[in-house]
């Protein structure tokens, strides 16, 4: 099956266009589809058939007795022509009740009919919604499995370096811990600790690359878990500092480091 088919197949157009809810568009999408592809086609008529047994379930017969009665009184043979006025009278009267009762019933059915088809159609629809919350909700998943593995590989690849950085006395209680792979230009950091700042303050994280500092970025409290930072060519250490909210930084200087770490002295 190709992508096509099972991506047609994964959508709720089928179960739309047999609930008649598609549009005109959707509806010519479908109905090729149908045409066009047997695994469609099989798929339609798997849903069909399911609706079918659904509706047999809850349908309702009509009193057999009631039906007899209607039988009967239309199945006297007397001619009407032969009748005298009275006799006539009560004929039509006869008729008449038939009539009424029949078309009694089928009104009766249909209105079952139709409210046997709003409820498949809205119970239908939630199954429909619960599918595509749990496909979402899978999908999700599925993502962050694949992020962790990465990270998981990433963190135990011969080529990457751990560095932990502790903070000074000026945050003592700050540590994070650094994975670099200079072959695969890619770092990450660990945010184990984070001593609470003002509100007007942040921490900043930077490279340190000859006689300048590159900043990689804001850690927050949030950030409590591995992530990614940008890579640096060339770095030779990182820095993190405390610094206002809301200011342009472009460069600081190691004065204003509460942590530290030298990827020289490491190697």
């Amino acid at each position: 099956m190709n992508d096509k088919i099972n991506t047609f197949l994964n959508s709720d157009l089928l179960d739309k266009y047999l609930l008649g809810s598609t549009t005109t568009a959707e509806t010519e999408m479908v109905e090729t589809y149908i045409s066009k592809y047997p695994e469609v086609q099989n798929a339609y008529n798997t849903l069909q058939h399911n609706l079918e047994i659904v509706a047999k379930r809850d349908a309702v017969e009509a009193p057999k007795d009631i039906l007899n009665n209607i039988f009967d009184a239309l199945d006297e043979e007397t001619p009407v022509l032969s009748l005298n006025p009275e006799t006539k009278q009560r004929k039509w009267t006869n008729y008449s009740i038939a009539a009424s009762i029949a078309a009694f019933i089928f009104a009766g059915t249909t209105l079952f009919l139709y409210t046997q088809k709003q409820s498949l159609n809205l119970e239908n629809q939630k199954v429909v919604d619960e599918i595509f919350d749990l496909r979402s909700d899978i999908d999700s998943q599925n993502k962050r499995l694949d992020d962790i593995m990465r990270q998981f590989k990433q963190l135990n690849n011969p080529e990457t370096e751990k560095y932990i950085i502790n903070g000074n006395n000026r945050a003592k209680n700050l540590k994070t811990v650094a994975y670099i792979n200079p072959k695969e230009k890619k770092s990450m950091i660990d945010v184990v600790s984070l001593p609470q700042l003002p509100e007007e303050q942040c921490y900043q994280i930077w490279a340190e690359v000859q006689d300048k500092m590159v900043n990689l970025g804001i850690l927050s409290e949030t950030d409590r878990k591995l992530m990614e930072i940008p890579y640096t060519e060339n770095a030779l250490g990182l820095s993190i500092t405390i610094e206002e909210k809301g200011s342009k930084i472009n460069n600081s200087s190691k004065e204003n480091a509460v942590a530290e770490i030298s990827f020289q002295k490491n190697k």
